[in-house]
Parts: structure tokens; C-alpha cells; sequence
């Protein structure tokens, strides 16, 4: 275990419940939570939540985390859903690193092909299915719970799930760590 964890965010309107109560659960257990995203410096929350971002996406090394979360948020598509970003979920997943994504983000990963065939959840309202159309249309299996996983990806459906989210990755992070010692 690598005791490091990445969380991705948009610069400006990630989720602020989506990142802090994760990166809180996170550092209580003992994980450094490294914050990276578009541009370095201060991110701010669609609630006005500031955020240090240390790395840009450029250098981000997937192998020094035992997982890498992508965080939603109003304009988390406008930052992250990308070829850029794509390539780093695959690495991702093709290292067998945990790979989270909460709220609008599962897009995201779907998108970069990896939810082919897997159970995932996502954001979604009375109003709004267009996020679960999408994420079926890339072969994802739509499972309507608030937190998902299926292999070495944990999805969640939103802010209120976040609690929930941090700690399914936690395990998943476990059960990886015990069946490679």
C-alpha cells in the first residue's frame, strides 16, 4: 500500500461534499490525499470550498496511489470528461489502482470505455436521466444503488452517497492490498 490517494476535480464548481467528506474519511484512515486537476493553485467548490491543487494532469502518475477518484460537480464535465483524463482512468484501471468516480463523473469513465460490461451508478434526478442513458449507451450495467462496485471501480450516485463512496473505496483498497501481499 502506497497510503496515497488522487482526487480529481474541476477548478472552478467541483462538488464540495463529493471531495471534502471523501478526503476527510480518507486522512482519518491514515491516507495522504494528493488534489489534482486542469491548473495548480486554489479550486473553489460550487459552495465556495477551496481546494489546493498541487498537480496538473500532466503530472499525474498513477502508480504512486492506491486509488484515483474522479469527483463530480456542476462543471465536472466541462473540465474533466477528455481525452487527457481518459487516459488516466485507463492507466488506472490497467494498473489495477481503485478507480472512483462520484456524481456526474462515472461519465467520465465510461466514456474513456472502461465501464464496458460493469455495474456502475450515477447521478440522476426526477427530472434529469440523461446521465444514466449515457452511461448505458457506453455498456455500462445502470445499478440505481448509491454506491457501485465492480472489480478495482466504485461509483457513486451523488453528494449524499459520499460518505458511503469513501468508504466502499477503502475497502476496495483493502481487498486489492490483501490479494497482492
Amino acid at each position: 500500500m502506497k497510503n496515497k490517494i488522487l482526487m480529481i476535480i474541476a477548478f472552478k464548481g467541483f462538488r464540495d461534499e463529493e471531495y471534502f467528506i471523501p478526503k476527510s474519511f480518507f486522512e482519518s484512515k491514515g491516507f495522504f490525499v494528493e488534489t489534482a486537476s486542469t491548473e495548480k493553485g486554489l479550486a473553489i467548490g460550487v459552495y465556495g470550498g477551496e481546494a489546493n491543487v498541487r498537480l496538473k494532469k500532466e503530472e499525474i502518475n498513477v502508480k504512486e496511489f492506491d486509488a484515483i477518484i474522479f469527483v463530480g460537480g456542476p462543471k465536472a464535465l466541462d473540465y474533466l470528461d477528455n481525452d487527457d483524463f481518459y487516459k488516466i482512468a485507463k492507466e488506472t484501471f490497467e494498473e489495477n489502482i481503485v478507480l472512483g468516480a462520484i456524481c456526474i463523473a462515472p461519465i467520465v469513465i465510461a466514456n474513456a470505455g472502461l465501464l464496458k460490461g460493469k455495474r456502475a451508478t450515477v447521478w440522476s434526478s426526477d427530472t434529469q436521466k440523461k446521465p444514466i442513458k449515457l452511461i448505458k449507451e457506453k455498456g455500462a450495467k445502470y445499478d440505481g444503488k448509491e454506491v457501485v462496485s465492480d472489480g478495482n471501480i466504485v461509483t457513486g450516485n451523488g453528494p449524499d452517497a459520499a460518505n458511503i463512496f469513501a468508504q466502499k473505496i477503502n475497502q476496495v483498497i483493502e481487498n486489492l492490498t490483501k490479494i497482492t501481499n
